[in-house]
């Protein structure tokens, strides 16, 4: 799922500044699995806002929506009849949302109310981690399940480098090693040896974010 956190309330204010009537929009999807942009936390953050223009003497309307998914126009369109009586739209899904709300409904400012950080899963309550880039050429099926290109942090697909040391990484003691987890995995699976029978290519980062925004067309589906 993506990952996100709600920005800080200093800047979420300074940014509906201007306005005194917004719809504040979060989503059910994975912001709301993370904590970040839920019904409940529409609610928390929707009174954080009234309270501090009270506060600072400014009234400020604020409708409270919170949609199926941001990521899909059919559940944008939900909000058609009525966003157009607000004078900016405060996300707090994902930047896929907030830039599907901006495509839809280009006469009202869509504003980004979380930072989007990563696709990953929970690794305890109140804790989530990154696992995957989303690089478009999944070698999961070489490494054992574990990602080079996220769990090592130079993305390096043959092994190890020469600064991990003790099974963690040198970046940091508390980071462990993405290839030892790798082959320690792999050594209990016993296919370690696979490991050496060629040497992995180059990476194609062209399937990455680098050749510029992706897209995924399944004929099959449309109509």
């Amino acid at each position: 799922m993506i990952i996100g956190h709600r920005k800080p309330l200093e800047e979420i204010l300074e940014m509906i500044e201007p306005f005194d009537k917004i719809a504040l929009v979060g989503c059910k999807g994975c912001v709301a699995v993370c904590a970040a942009g839920g019904e409940k936390e529409v609610g928390i953050l929707a009174s954080a806002i009234r309270l501090a223009r009270k506060k600072d003497g400014k009234d400020i309307e604020v409708k409270e929506v919170t949609l199926e998914r941001q990521c899909d126009p059919e559940y944008i369109e939900q909000i058609e009849g009525f966003v157009n009586d607000y004078q900016a739209v405060l996300s707090i899904a994902c930047g896929v949302g907030v830039q599907y709300m901006a495509e839809r409904y280009q006469d009202v400012p869509a504003l980004p109310g979380l930072n989007t950080d990563f696709m990953g899963g929970s690794q305890e309550q109140g804790v989530w981690v990154e696992k995957c880039q989303g690089c478009g050429n999944c070698v999961l099926h070489l490494t054992g399940g574990i990602c080079p290109i996220t769990r090592c942090s130079k993305s390096i697909l043959n092994g190890p480098c020469g600064g991990s040391a003790g099974g963690k990484c040198e970046i940091d003691p508390e980071v462990a090693c993405g290839w030892q987890l790798i082959v320690d995995r792999l050594e209990s699976l016993g296919l370690l040896e696979k490991m050496y029978e060629e040497v992995a290519p180059y990476k194609d980062w062209t399937t990455s974010r680098d050749g510029g925004p992706r897209k995924i067309v399944r004929e099959d589906m449309r109509e």
